[in-house]
């Protein structure tokens, strides 16, 4: 899905558009996946023998599983959905959340300095944390669980650099 272009200036355009690492979705599909087999396994071990009690058990134990898959499975998704990084030709923008939007926008001239963190795993998974230092009042922003972060570094640094150049008339030369 892309970014909407309502949110842009007139010559800014989407350089990048990503969501946190698809990591983040492992621990929803398992839990879903374990609930699921509960309400399953719990609506049909449930004995005929206990009378007038055997469908409401059933439903309580499938309402209980499915308000488990609700808060563990189905939630993290779509705070993952909702969560946009997004890299213009002019700023970075953050966007989270669906009933309460959070969002906060760095304009390339405040940025100081972009840096990344990796472990091993991480690594492995091709992730990371991006720090991002911007002058203002609040400071750093971080990014958990970055995809393509020495990549998505990079071509933040070439963004600052062309912003820089844009701002001053600079001709790069189109490096």
């Amino acid at each position: 899905m892309g970014f909407p272009d309502n949110l842009l200036a007139e010559d800014e355009e989407v350089v990048l558009h990503m969501h946190p690492h698809w990591k983040e979705l492992i621990g929803p599909v398992f839990w879903f996946i374990v609930f699921a087999l509960v309400a399953v396994f719990g609506y049909t071990a449930i004995p005929d023998d206990w009378g007038s009690w055997v469908p409401i058990a059933r439903w309580i134990i499938v309402a209980l599983a499915v308000i488990a898959i609700i808060w563990l499975s189905i939630t993290p998704w779509v705070v993952w959905g909702t969560s946009h990084y997004v890299f213009t030709t002019h700023r970075l923008l953050l966007r989270t959340g669906l009933l309460t939007r959070k969002g906060r926008d760095i304009p390339y001239a405040r940025v100081n300095d972009v840096s990344f963190e990796q472990g091993v795993i991480q690594r492995m998974f091709r992730l990371g944390t991006l720090m991002v230092q911007s002058a203002s009042e609040q400071g750093a922003v971080v990014f958990k669980d970055m995809p393509k972060v020495e990549m998505v570094q990079s071509t933040l640094y070439k963004l600052v650099e062309e912003d820089r150049n844009r701002r001053t008339g600079v001709d790069d030369g189109g490096v």
